[in-house]
């Protein structure tokens, strides 16, 4: 069934329960308004700290955005981009788009202008739906957009561009006469673009559902949950997580900001039950209530039974540190990809506390094999690339077989990164093949040494990448960061990296901020790019 058939069978049985929760924290006090159900033409989400929707709204505007799509001639297969920040308009218009036929196109609210026009080109979109956050790169490129229909989903709206509320309330909210199956393309997602522009990611419709009840199997959803979204939704971690809220008719809250006090006062707030966090989120939590700046015994907690994490390999030492405040919390890790629809093809599983650091065994209807540079599946414990396989993988690179070809391979998926199963079956990250240091001859895995170095108390965020040497071809370079209020020194570090092996010690230490994108991941081409060039300048003046 197409994932659309949730969101109609949700507002026939639970018309009137809330579906979706927005909460903006950087309203102040004196101005916040509750605003439970809001009109179609109605001031932005700036103007309130919480809105509220029922899944009967929820659909009756996702219809209306269908309707007004078929109205405008828009046909089943035509591609419509999203470019705006989590709001309450997101999600209707994304199942709206679904509605029509047409293939829905996040977009990353971190692309320039160029990238923005680049990706619209590539996936071949008809209609882009954006917010005010994004009116200057788009009248950017606006001349470049003539031949698209353009909906402003804001106050003022730009003379290019249709007032997309407007345009909503005056379509129908019948449900539209379309034929959508599971077969289907559904959606093109973009993946981070870290290694040159991104690549468009084509998933049907039977990958996303596949998403919807493994989200919910997973981490045992269910209709009395209440699931905080922190992350950006034009990314498959966000949407595909919250699809488990949608698959049992749960309610979600969708925070605008992911500091420790929103983030504590909105489970506080909504009676949260299950929060997704990445690293960076995570570890901010944990300072904040070490430095005693946030106080658990102020927010209600209790209800609070799942935290899981992703986008990156989790330190063990983090997790540790998290049971210590959180003993009776369920946890849990999820690997994936957006060429994956997103994270669960490998699940650490609730009740795996004791295999903390794997990313865990195949998540559900899925397989996953590691194998060599041949593509023969290695022994257990050796190293090799992780593939995986399932009714979640992507359909193509839209408009690049080359590519597809390099990482379709049989049905499998080959995720380019390097992974070793234990003799119980859980798989552990090594690194990305594209990230491994070569050293002497010798291959240094980046995450491990990361993994090691964060269990120093002092150390609050870490990177290992590799720079160039002379002599070695490449060392291990730490970028190190340190906890707000404390120092250390080059000293401190190489001596607590005396229980390593000396050949994965890093040689050369950096104290400085860890770059991340917005899903939270280490941007470490960012990072060599910076650094490479001061590593350069130090070999010319050694010699």
């Amino acid at each position: 069934m197409p994932i659309t058939d949730f969101l109609e069978r949700n507002a026939k049985l639970y018309g009137e329960e809330v579906a979706l929760v927005e909460i903006n924290p950087e309203i102040r006090e004196e101005q916040r308004v509750t605003w439970k159900e809001y009109e179609l033409i109605q001031p932005t989400s700036t103007a309130f700290y919480r809105r509220q929707i029922t899944w009967s709204v929820f659909d009756e505007k996702a219809n209306r955005v269908a309707n007004m799509l078929i109205e405008r001639g828009i046909s089943k297969g035509q591609k419509c981009a999203v470019l705006l920040m989590n709001c309450l308009e997101y999600l209707p218009i994304y199942f709206g788009i679904l509605k029509s036929g047409a293939i829905v196109v996040p977009l990353n609210f971190r692309f320039t202008a160029k990238e923005i026009e680049y990706c619209l080109n590539l996936a071949d979109c008809d209609v882009v739906f954006y917010g005010p956050e994004f009116i200057g790169r788009i009248e950017d490129i606006s001349g470049k957009l003539k031949n698209k229909l353009m909906y402003f989903v804001g106050d003022s709206c730009p003379s290019y561009a249709e007032d997309y509320y407007r345009a909503a309330s005056n379509s129908p909210s019948v449900q539209p006469k379309i034929l959508v199956t599971d077969e289907d393309d559904g959606a093109i997602y973009y993946s981070s673009g870290t290694t040159g522009f991104p690549k468009a990611i084509l998933l049907k419709h039977q990958a996303l559902t596949q998403a919807a009840e493994m989200e919910a199997k997973h981490h045992n959803t269910t209709k009395q949950d209440c699931f905080l979204c922190i992350p950006p939704l034009y990314h498959t971690g966000a949407t595909m997580h919250w699809f488990g809220s949608l698959y049992k008719g749960s309610r979600g809250v969708l925070l605008k900001g992911h500091s420790p006090e929103a983030i504590f006062r909105a489970v506080s707030e909504e009676q949260c039950t299950i929060v997704w966090l990445l690293v960076p989120w995570a570890q901010d939590i944990l300072a904040a209530l070490d430095s005693g700046k946030l106080k658990m015994e102020d927010y209600q907690l209790s209800q609070w039974r799942l935290m899981h994490i992703g986008a990156q390999p989790v330190p063990p030492s983090l997790i540790r540190h998290w049971m210590e405040y959180f003993p009776k919390h369920d946890y849990d890790t999820n690997y994936g990809l957006s060429e994956s629809t997103g994270p669960g093809c490998v699940h650490l599983g609730m009740g795996n506390t004791h295999k903390v650091g794997a990313i865990g065994i195949p998540g559900y209807r899925w397989k996953c094999k590691i194998v060599d540079e041949n593509g023969e599946q290695v022994e257990q414990g050796e190293v090799g690339e992780l593939c995986v396989r399932g009714p979640g993988v992507m359909v193509e690179y839209y408009h690049d077989p080359e590519a597809t070809a390099e990482v379709l391979k049989d049905g499998w998926l080959c995720t380019g990164d390097m992974a070793r199963q234990d003799e119980d079956g859980f798989i552990f990250l090594v690194d990305r093949k594209k990230d491994v240091i070569i050293s002497g001859g010798e291959n240094l895995y980046p995450v491990q040494i990361e993994s090691f170095l964060a269990a120093h108390p002092k150390i609050h965020d870490v990177a290992v990448i590799g720079l160039p040497d002379k002599r070695l071809g490449e060392i291990a370079a730490a970028i190190i960061q340190v906890k707000e209020g404390m120092e250390m020194t080059e000293e401190e570090v190489m001596q607590f990296c005396v229980d390593l092996p000396r050949y994965k010690r890093p040689r050369k230490i950096i104290f400085a901020d860890v770059v991340r994108n917005a899903t939270g991941k280490i941007d470490k081409p960012k990072l060599r790019e910076r650094y490479k060039a001061v590593r350069i300048v130090e070999e010319q003046n050694m010699s």
